[in-house]
């Protein structure tokens, strides 16, 4: 009588057979093992004993982090575009809407743009009343997407504001977030 895997031999032990759907194939060699857990080639879903804890850390740094970093990082885009603003606002006189590049009024309206960017920067990057900052600064940048999407239609630059605009929503939206400054 041969026996077939998985049904009981005389012995009354079944005989071991192949990895079944959803099952390891076990191996006696350790390093064949270990090959294949840091090859990424395990089980879906389940992790090494090492790695498990590296990986649950990490998840909650992020989770603990991700909204200060987002924060800081939209407060140095609008550092930098407010500085530019303010440093040379003869560049940027050609986006204001329906005013001459070439006049006063665009300059001055460049320069309390650049000024606005910068005071937004500083609240968000200081942490100082962060949501409301966010929120005013995802404003200035819906009237900037609007803006450039009326007078110039989609481009690469009014997508870019739009990321930007979208990073200024999400930040609004965060509740919990590190070194804020509380009164």
């Amino acid at each position: 009588m041969s026996a077939r895997p998985g049904v009981p031999t005389g012995r009354g032990k079944p005989q071991a057979s192949g990895p079944r759907s959803g099952q390891r194939a076990t191996t006696s060699s350790g390093a064949a093992q270990s090959a294949a857990l840091y090859s990424g080639r395990g089980v879906p879903g389940s992790e090494s004993s090492a790695t498990a804890p590296l990986t649950g850390r990490a998840a909650a740094v992020t989770a603990a982090w991700g909204p200060t970093a987002a924060r800081v990082l939209l407060g140095l885009v609008l550092a930098w575009f407010g500085y530019h603003e303010l440093v040379q606002p003869a560049l940027w006189t050609g986006y204001v809407p329906v005013v001459s590049s070439h006049s006063t009024l665009a300059t001055v309206l460049v320069l309390a743009h650049g000024w606005i960017l910068l005071v937004l920067a500083v609240a968000l990057v200081a942490g100082i009343m962060p949501r409301v900052a966010a929120g005013a600064a995802a404003i200035l940048l819906l009237e900037i997407v609007i803006s450039l999407t009326a007078t110039g239609g989609l481009s690469d630059l009014t997508l870019r504001d739009v990321g930007v605009l979208g990073l200024a929503i999400a930040v609004a939206s965060l509740a919990e977030q590190r070194l804020v400054l509380k009164g």
